[in-house]
């Protein structure tokens, strides 16, 4: 029942999320192409540290972004690798095994701060790199939750992206 309620909300704040932003955020990686495989470096099985992410059309109003990495694949439903609000809207890229100056990083669902590499149990799992343009900067401590910057998202979405790309057991 709760992993039904988890898949249901992941479902209806995407619904909602794109219901809100009418502009859209180019989002792209020069370690792997939209649809492509995740080199091994950015997962578990190899150093596990973040891709370098690239961001273009963030609208000028932007007061902030965020930027959530998921699973929708996973066994127990939705299953998120990172969090990181208060990126400055003037970020165009995050470089491998970086986190932006001044940008706060949430508990990802390995219950640990900053990023966790994809790290599917079996068969090829699809990972959604979501970048939100912000009205305002998101007011959670370091360490929120997923559902706490879901709830802080909410009605402040200027714009959207997202890159997917894959990741094979």
């Amino acid at each position: 029942m709760k992993t039904r309620r988890i898949m249901l909300s992941g479902f209806a704040l995407a619904f909602a999320l794109s219901a809100t932003a009418s502009a859209q955020i180019n989002v792209s990686s020069p370690a792997f192409q939209s649809g492509g495989m995740i080199p091994t470096e950015f997962t578990c099985q190899g150093a596990d540290r973040n891709p370098p992410l690239q961001f273009r059309g963030i609208p000028k109003a932007a007061k902030s972004l965020a930027l959530i990495v998921d699973d929708p694949d996973a066994p127990g439903g939705l299953f998120t690798h990172w969090l990181v609000w208060n990126i400055d809207p003037g970020t165009t890229q995050i470089s491998a095994q970086s986190v932006p100056n001044v940008a706060i990083e949430g508990t990802n669902d390995f219950g640990k701060r900053g990023y966790g590499g994809p790290c599917p149990p079996s068969g090829t799992h699809r990972y959604y790199f979501r970048v939100f343009a912000l009205d305002q900067k998101m007011d959670l401590k370091s360490g929120a939750k997923r559902s706490a910057l879901d709830r802080a998202l909410k009605n402040h979405i200027l714009a959207r992206g997202e890159l997917m790309a894959r990741c094979r057991h």
